[in-house]
């Protein structure tokens, strides 16, 4: 099949507020509340018009960690790139393919946000959105799901025909202990009460989860002591888990970095936790983890790219530098993660892509990340939106309810909201494989507030 060629006709932003049930804390960020963006666009293709649809949580202090700017500051940058790409993708002249509007005319976007003075990290948010909304389109006008779509070419990126993509029945949640996250009821913090676990301990029983990712302080004394009460914990309740570590960037230099590894792999209480590590995330901020070699530091598991993703061959120079993964985010471009699967599947047992981003959210920012991923082959994904979120949140009744009734299995609607269904540590994707990008359902469009 050949590319589907597309002209934009009409690009539409909106927001939402999304209030979190607990806080959340990464690095030294603590996350109460933040907007999720939505984006809408009309596209003409062989003379008929099809609509393409997203969504994207706007996190702050992820995008850019300036201490200096509030977290209202950071929400206006990802407005900004929003508006930014928006502007660019409606001034196409031309029917192009999804892969040719993102090269030509989201990356002048990114370009000219970074003249702005957004940081690129930032900037490539509005390029990354628009693109899932216009892959979406395009492959509803192939009448093909994600993956068969992406697979026959329905997109135009180079990258695909040299990549299998699955689809898979299913993926394990990888559930994220963020720093302010109580481990059991009796630490102390609030709890909403309000059905769901309010707890690592509740979680695990609610759940069944088997992978973790844990947030790391970068302090060596707290965290030895958080790890250590985690590996307590999970020992006794997770079975024959597995977890990740995610260094946010919290060290100063690769030989901070190599101290800090050597301190855990000599603490008695961890020893059973270090052996269960699949990898190390993002550890050096993301002005230095891209010029100093981590190759000598000895550690033992892969350690990936995730912040430092902010340009196509960010994944080439970590690898010179010893990294040996980077991580899948649609928030970050789903061209990009195609681009580093294609890397990845070269050498499969030394190189890693995992998939890596908690806040999306119910409805199309889960399905599109979650099912982005996974046809890639990885089989445990970073998820922890619906435990931070209440469901759809103040999304209207009749959105959540018409997500639930398109995707079965995917969401649990036997209570009094629509919620994700996480059973056995897994999520069923079977629903998901629907033509366009992972959604049979839309949201209200006219709940949303417009970004003008």
């Amino acid at each position: 099949m050949t590319a589907v060629e597309l002209k934009l006709r009409h690009v539409a932003l909106f927001e939402r507020p999304v209030t979190l049930r607990l806080p959340f804390r990464f690095g030294a960020a603590t996350v109460t509340r933040c907007p999720q963006a939505f984006v809408r666009v009309e596209a003409v293709v062989g003379g008929r018009t099809v609509v393409g649809a997203s969504a994207e949580l706007m996190v702050p202090k992820w995008f850019d960690k300036s201490p200096s700017l509030t977290q209202e500051q950071n929400f206006e940058q990802l407005r900004e790139a929003l508006r930014l790409a928006a502007e660019a993708y409606g001034s196409a002249g031309d029917a192009l393919t999804p892969w040719a509007l993102s090269r030509q005319l989201g990356e002048a976007a990114v370009s000219r946000g970074v003249a702005l003075g957004l940081p690129r990290l930032a900037a490539q948010f509005g390029q990354a959105v628009l693109d899932k909304a216009v892959a979406d389109a395009a492959l509803r006008a192939a009448d093909l799901p994600w993956s068969r779509g992406v697979q026959a070419g329905v997109l135009g990126d180079p990258h695909s025909p040299r990549l299998r993509l699955h689809e898979p029945a299913q993926v394990a949640v990888r559930h994220t202990v963020g720093l302010a996250d109580r481990l059991v009821d009796a630490d102390p913090g609030a709890d909403p009460h309000d059905g769901l676990p309010a707890t690592l301990e509740a979680a695990i029983a609610r759940y069944g989860l088997r992978h973790f990712k844990l947030k790391l302080a970068g302090r060596l004394d707290a965290d030895i002591d958080r790890l250590t009460r985690i590996a307590r914990l999970l020992d006794a309740q997770a079975g024959d888990y597995r977890v990740t570590l995610d260094g946010n960037e919290t060290f100063a230099d690769a030989g901070s970095l190599g101290a800090f590894w050597r301190a855990l792999r000599a603490e008695p209480g961890l020893r059973g936790l270090m052996h269960r590590i699949l990898l190390l995330e993002q550890p050096l901020p993301r002005h230095i983890a891209l010029r100093e070699s981590i190759a000598a530091l000895d550690i033992a598991v892969p350690v990936i790219l995730d912040e430092s993703d902010d340009h196509d061959d960010s994944f080439d120079e970590g690898l010179a530098l010893g990294y040996r993964g980077i991580s899948s985010k649609a928030c970050k471009g789903l061209y990009r993660s195609l681009r580093n699967a294609v890397r990845v599947a070269r050498e499969p047992q030394r190189l890693v892509l995992s998939g890596e981003d908690l806040t999306c959210q119910a409805g199309l920012a889960v399905q599109q990340d979650t099912l982005l991923a996974a046809s890639l082959g990885i089989a445990h994904i970073e998820r922890n939106g619906h435990h931070y979120v209440d469901g759809f949140g103040i999304a209207p009744t009749p959105e959540a309810q018409a997500f639930a009734q398109a995707h079965p299995g995917f969401y649990d609607d036997s209570g009094a909201r629509p919620r994700l269904a996480v059973r056995d540590g897994l999520l069923d994707l079977r629903s998901l494989h629907v033509p366009g990008f992972a959604s049979a359902a839309a949201p209200s469009w006219s709940s949303l507030q417009p970004i003008l």
